[in-house]
């Protein structure tokens, strides 16, 4: 006979763990109740993003253990357009640190993964068959290669999360793109999507969960909602304040700093230029 399995789901954290999690993610006042927690939610809840790294070695077999779990992600049509670039050379790293900007955690992290959004693997292969490949040339084939790149990227997040390292994304890569394709030897039809950099918490320079918007901003049931109630914006700002406070950052909130974001092309640091250096990248667009 065999032995009676154990029950595989992960025991609920208690009651005072999981409103200390959703008042650090939210804030107390708009902290929602009646949430189904596990530890699994609860380690998504504490998602923090790290750029301070202390100098441990990473173990063994981690880049597999990561890929293996970004692999487990969905994929459209099984298409698996995606690739993984993993970078531990130092010199490497910090061509791709100039490249985004200076971010010394670029350099500091002892792996960085550069995930890539993978036209050229079905075109060879379709070139091998003699099979026609056009649809790679229409938009919606790179916005498939991008998700794929993205939803695989999330799970190796959550998997690194889960083994005690910590992780920060990498957005600045697409600053200029063209640049990461000739550092790593990209074929046409790839395009460095974002970095995601990876390895133990310096407990010296700890990270703190920063607050999200409010989800009575985010959550629509049934229709869209554009009523947008200002007392929770005003909320969000004022625990993200506090957030940036205690992260020894200007106490700039959120609105100023999202507007400024947007406010035009020169905000963008280069990638309003996305669309020509995906035609320089092989990409077709139609």
């Amino acid at each position: 006979m065999s032995a009676a399995l154990s029950d595989p789901r992960p025991a609920a954290p208690s009651a005072s763990q999981a409103r200390a999690l959703l008042v650090d993610r939210y804030g107390s006042a708009e902290a929602p109740a009646g949430l189904l927690l596990n530890d699994t939610i609860a380690g998504l809840l504490s998602h923090r993003s790290v750029r301070a790294f202390s100098d441990r070695p990473l173990p063994e077999g981690l880049i597999e253990t990561l890929v293996a779990a970004a692999q487990s992600a969905p994929s459209s049509s099984n298409l698996q357009t995606f690739s993984v670039v993993a970078v531990e050379n130092p010199q490497t790293k910090a061509r791709l640190a100039e490249i985004a900007g200076g971010q010394k955690h670029v350099v500091e992290a002892p792996l960085v993964l550069v995930w890539l959004a993978d036209l050229a693997r079905l075109e060879e292969i379709g070139r091998r068959a003699g099979h026609p490949t056009d649809a790679l040339s229409f938009l919606e084939t790179l916005f498939v290669g991008i998700i794929d790149a993205a939803l695989a990227a999330q799970n190796a997040l959550v998997a690194l999360e889960s083994l005690g390292l910590g992780g920060v994304y990498l957005g600045a890569f697409r600053n200029r793109p063209v640049e990461v394709a000739e550092l790593l030897g990209l074929p046409p039809n790839v395009l460095g999507v974002f970095g995601l950099a990876i390895g133990h918490p310096d407990p010296a320079r700890p990270a703190d969960v920063k607050p999200r918007l409010s989800q009575r901003l985010v959550l629509h049931r049934e229709r869209y909602d554009a009523s947008l109630p200002q007392a929770a914006v005003e909320h969000y700002e004022a625990a993200l304040r506090t957030f940036q406070k205690g992260q020894g950052l200007p106490e700039v909130g959120w609105t100023a700093t999202a507007l400024n974001r947007v406010r035009g092309a020169e905000a963008l640091s280069g990638r309003d230029r996305i669309r020509d250096a995906l035609a320089a990248l092989g990409f077709g667009l139609r």
